[in-house]
């Protein structure tokens, strides 16, 4: 009996069947959502509704239904009216790359197991490397999400910086970063997550335009210094999610180099920008940096998660886990750049490196400055659009495909306008013809909309500023 299960499981011509139909409602999702034919970027259900409903769906539905029912009951990143989280609406071939490495399941922490995604993964991030400026001592490596390269980043920071062997001997002293206080909250996490504690996590405030003050960086290091806080490295935002907004990553860049601390860049979403000739001056200075996070599910057209890590020398990525598994990785005296799990958390990583390539063979570099040019483009257009509105505003100009913006009607008080835009945008969520997310800034509620979707056009811009309007009217 087992073995009949099993064979049944391991099917090639199930699999084939399976697999042709699963490709032909995919296109058709496809087609239906990059044209708009259905009307929403998302069905809204209540979460206890759709708990109950898949509680059902495992006893009584039809397993015939069961692709249908996960693809219409998701929210449809392709959709021109999605303008919610950061997430790339993914190039279709990726999706069958992300075949390519489920089915061979070929993990990457060692190279006889991952002999092609490992020499694929060190193309990748040669190329990424050079179009930040490193020279050839640079190098890095992908992994899974944002999250888990900006801590590989701040550990690489602590073991390349601080006097004491932290790794072997535990912490003596009371480290600590610096950041902006607009920072994504996986910096704070990851600071914590080293024992670093509140004291440890140094925010510098903001300006006006939402950008960290350099002004104050020297009061700030010098305020933790006179506290016993060994800074050991400065966090440079490209760009803040809530905001979109980027810091000065030239004038951090000098800072950390005289004082002798590491320069991290989160670029997790804006890091795309180094492809783009636009917009490739948001970016001024990333190459003074030790580190970057670059995430290719963002502003790259790949799958989740797939996240850059890259290192102006290479040495530091090697050295940041010092540590022997005599079953799994053996001692070299050479670079041995392809055994990658000397170098990150995973030992079990997926073949991610071939959605990167694929795209760079398919279509070039050039792909990315696509991307990267039309999305913020078209985030300069819906700022423009606000800004001819006699009732709404932003809570500053977009610097990228970012773009924060509220409801003003006269007469209002800042607490009952909060309240009325917490009210427009879950009216949008119920409605379901458009996606967005939502924000707050120095006490203030925005609406926040990320455009993601190259073929988002000025009219969905215009649709959903009238269908805010008609929802205010019900409200």
């Amino acid at each position: 009996m087992h073995k009949e299960i099993l064979e049944q499981v391991y099917s090639v011509s199930d699999f084939n069947k399976n697999g042709h139909l699963l490709i032909e409602k995919l296109t058709s999702h496809l087609e239906d959502k990059i044209n708009a034919k259905s009307r929403n970027a998302i069905n809204w259900n209540e979460p206890e509704q759709e708990l109950e409903f898949w509680k059902d769906f495992l006893i009584n539905g039809d397993q015939i239904d069961l692709f249908q029912e996960i693809t219409k009951r998701t929210t449809y990143i392709h959709h021109p009216n999605y303008l919610g989280h950061q997430v790339s609406p993914p190039a279709p071939i990726t999706a069958l790359t992300s075949l390519i490495s489920s089915l061979l399941n070929n993990g990457t922490a060692v190279y006889e197991m991952g002999m092609a995604s490992n020499a694929i993964e060190r193309i990748v991030m040669e190329i990424i490397c050079n179009k930040i400026g490193y020279d050839t001592d640079s190098s890095g490596f992908l992994t899974s999400g944002g999250t888990l390269a900006n801590l590989t980043a701040l550990l690489s920071a602590r073991k390349a910086i601080t006097k004491i062997d932290i790794w072997n001997k535990g912490t003596q002293n009371q480290l600590g970063i610096m950041v902006s206080e607009e920072a994504h909250y996986c910096v704070d996490r990851a600071a914590r997550i080293m024992g670093l504690g509140n004291q440890g996590i140094i925010k510098v405030p903001v300006t006006n335009e939402f950008r960290m003050n350099t002004e104050l960086l020297e009061v700030k290091f010098k305020e933790a210094k006179e506290k016993g806080i060994e800074i050991f490295a400065i966090v440079g935002s490209a760009p803040s999610t809530a905001t979109g907004i980027f810091d000065d990553l030239d004038v951090i860049g000098k800072f950390a180099e005289k004082q002798k601390i590491w320069f991290h860049v989160d670029g997790a979403h804006g890091g795309a920008g180094i492809f783009s000739k636009k917009y490739r001056h948001t970016l001024k200075g990333i190459e003074r940096a030790d580190s970057v996070v670059i995430d290719g599910h963002k502003m790259m057209m790949m799958p989740a998660l797939t996240t850059a890590l890259l290192f102006k020398n290479e040495v530091n990525a090697k050295a940041t886990f010092s540590q022997k598994a005599d079953y799994l990785l053996s001692d070299s005296e050479h670079e041995d750049w392809y055994n990658s799990g000397k170098r990150t958390f995973e030992c079990t990583k997926n073949m991610m490196s071939i959605h990167w390539f694929t795209l760079l063979k398919l279509y070039g570099e050039e792909v990315f400055d696509a991307n990267v040019t039309q999305l913020y483009d078209m985030g300069t257009n819906f700022a423009k659009l606000i800004e001819e509105e006699p009732n709404f505003e932003l809570a500053l100009h977009p610097m990228s495909n970012i773009v924060c913006f509220r409801y003003c009607k006269p007469g209002l008080n800042t607490k009952t306008l909060n309240e009325l835009n917490i009210k427009i945008r879950q009216a949008l969520l119920e409605d379901g013809e458009f996606y967005i997310v939502q924000t707050k800034l120095k006490g203030i509620h925005y609406m926040r909309i990320t455009v993601m979707n190259p073929f988002t056009t000025t009219q969905n811009f215009k649709s959903l500023i009238e269908k805010i309007k008609n929802l205010v009217i019900k409200i």
